[in-house]
């Protein structure tokens, strides 16, 4: 995912899930600790939120704040 829209599109077209529920509207609230299912293209990315940016970053900060946990199954 490269903007905010194209996170908005994939959320209203139904290819996200939060804690296994489908979710519809990209304005749903996200806290720390809920699993986000992403149903990419040709993958699935499953993450866990372990926290926010008070403001934009780098790719490294980014990627403190998720952790993939597809990495822990040896997937």
């Amino acid at each position: 995912m490269r903007t905010r829209s194209d996170a908005g599109q994939l959320v209203t077209s139904g290819h996200v899930r939060l804690n296994g529920r489908k979710v519809t509207a990209a304005s749903h609230p996200v806290r720390v600790g809920d699993v986000v299912t992403i149903a990419l293209d040709r993958s699935v990315r499953v993450v866990r939120v372990a926290g926010f940016a008070e403001k934009r970053g780098d790719a490294a900060t980014a990627q403190a704040l998720f952790h993939d946990l597809r990495a822990n199954t040896g997937s």
